[in-house]
């Protein structure tokens, strides 16, 4: 789908979210494990929208069934579970860099949706 045809913001709604889906949006969902909590981010063309409620809240789960219900009920088949992990070992003086977005969703493990 172009970015003309449906713009985005960086929150969005699961009605928004059905509804660009209606029109062909296709993105690829990013589900986030941040010590036991998760969170969805969107990544698409015109950057990456995360799954939030009405105010623009994130919305937050206890598991990834209930993601999977969710986004399985809207026609997503599959998304990548990615983890933020510590980077380097302070104590014994190994460096490290953070993973970069692309990288954590090159190295994410693919989870389906149905």
């Amino acid at each position: 789908m172009s970015a003309h045809a449906y713009q985005l913001s960086d929150h969005i709604t699961l009605k928004e979210l059905a509804r660009a889906l209606s029109q062909g949006f296709s993105p690829i969902v990013e589900v986030e494990s941040l010590d036991g909590i998760y969170t969805v981010r969107l990544h698409h063309g015109t950057g990456v929208s995360e799954l939030s409620d009405a105010e623009g809240r994130t919305l937050t789960f206890l598991g990834t069934g209930e993601i999977r219900d969710k986004l399985g009920e809207l026609g997503l088949t599959h998304g990548v579970l990615t983890w933020s992990d510590q980077c380097g070992d302070e104590m014994i003086g190994v460096p490290g860099h953070a993973m970069t977005p692309d990288e954590m969703l090159a190295n994410g493990t693919r989870i389906a949706f149905r």
